[in-house]
């Protein structure tokens, strides 16, 4: 249920945002609609795609650390790696949909 919330929340605030930056370009002469605009489903749908993998990454090397704790610096290591690349391909993805015209 948290996540659901979650995803409401993260949806109503790209769409709160895409209206805004529509907004703030009044001398544009392009006719779009924010209805077929999905770019800024797409770019919700990325978050929560990274945030959902950071935080099961996260939960699984905290609790790898709990039952092997001499080995807790390696764990930490990897896991810090792995949530750096997941953060990267997320920034590469949300590049890709902003600038998709």
């Amino acid at each position: 249920m948290k996540l659901v919330k979650s995803a409401v929340i993260a949806f109503a605030l790209m769409l709160i945002a895409q209206g805004s930056a529509h907004a703030q370009a009044p001398e544009t002469k392009v006719v779009s609609s924010t209805l077929f605009d999905l770019r800024g489903i797409g770019a919700g749908i990325v978050i929560l795609g990274a945030a959902l993998g950071i935080g099961g990454l996260t939960k699984s090397a905290v609790e790898s650390m709990a039952r092997q704790p001499e080995i807790a610096a390696n764990i930490q290591t990897a896991m810090i790696i792995a949530a750096a690349l997941i953060e990267g391909v997320t920034f590469f993805a949300l590049i890709i949909i902003m600038l998709q015209s």
